[in-house]
């Protein structure tokens, strides 16, 4: 297929546009060409497609401006191709409690069009993420074993989040392309030590691990020069507080340097630190940084999953 022909079809397929709704692509300078793809694609669908850019955000969680959170509101169909993610911003919540369809694609590039998660097997996807979304809602508490480290956290009474890619009744959203099950733990629950060993997002795939520790589900230490980078992206307020549990469930993710794709890769789990309000906690911190773990030993409860 053309770049155009996918765009469509995640307009179709992912996000079940149907004749006579509402389309707004927001995008800014840096991914203003991809976004086009869509626009273009939109357009060939409705007569009511619109494109807005706007000057890039310096990190993911930072809220958009707000004439652009107005818009989001007033569509039915709304497409975030940019560079660092809306997913977790009251902007993005505000506009699925009004009943827009949302699609967030941060850091998407040409190849991903091309490759990897977007061409997986999204009732597979389907199937395994709501298996794992079930065992998070039954649960209590988790620990994380990676190279003889240990973190461990509740999600007690929290509920988990289906990220499907397939957003089919009005209010959903989520990542395209996607493929995961997270929750928001306990904020002031998480302890131990932990390895990051894949990727994380805005610093990319690890070329050496970061050791994290973490006390009463705040980030206290992140050692070597990518760690550094870590507290740097964080600050040293709310957005080092523990935000998200995540488990890839998309079987052809691949670990790219690009945490869209890369949180999605079945076999890794991820844990975020910054804002989760838009999902079931109560952190708002204008900044949420996923880290990737690959090939951990992952138990909830006395369930090893």
């Amino acid at each position: 297929m053309s770049l155009v022909d996918t765009a469509k079809n995640v307009i179709l397929q992912n996000l079940r546009f149907e004749t006579g709704e509402t389309v707004l692509i927001i995008t800014d300078d840096d991914k203003k060409e991809i976004a086009d793809l869509f626009y273009q694609a939109s357009k060939e669908l409705s007569d009511e497609a619109v494109i807005i850019k706007m000057p890039t955000r310096n990190k993911s969680g930072e809220e958009p401006p707000q004439m652009i959170s107005g818009l989001m509101k007033m569509a039915d169909v709304v497409l975030c191709v940019t560079k660092h993610s809306l997913t977790h911003t009251k902007a993005r919540k505000e506009a699925s409690e009004v009943g827009a369809r949302v699609a967030t694609m941060p850091g998407v590039t040409m190849n991903m069009l091309e490759n990897g998660a977007i061409s997986a097997d999204y009732n597979e996807v389907q199937e395994l993420t709501e298996k794992y979304c079930q065992i998070l809602n039954s649960g209590e508490n988790v620990k994380i074993a990676k190279d003889d480290y240990e973190l461990t956290f509740s999600i007690k009474e929290r509920k988990s989040i289906s990220s499907t890619g397939v957003f089919k009744k009005p209010g959903e959203s989520g990542n395209v392309p996607s493929g995961e099950s997270y929750i928001a733990p306990i904020e002031d629950s998480a302890n131990g030590n932990i390895v990051i060993d894949g990727a994380v997002s805005n610093i990319g795939v690890l070329d050496e691990p970061i050791k994290l520790k973490i006390e009463s589900g705040r980030l206290i230490d992140a050692t070597g020069k990518n760690g550094k980078k870590l507290l740097e992206l964080l600050g040293d307020g709310d957005g080092r507080t523990i935000a998200e549990f995540g488990i890839g469930t998309n079987k052809k993710a691949r670990l790219i340097g690009n945490v869209l794709e890369d949180e999605k890769v079945f076999g890794t789990v991820h844990i975020a630190f910054g804002s989760n309000k838009s999902f079931g906690g109560v952190t708002e911190a204008g900044v949420h940084i996923d880290c990737i773990i690959k090939s951990p030993d992952v138990w909830i409860d006395s369930q090893k999953i």
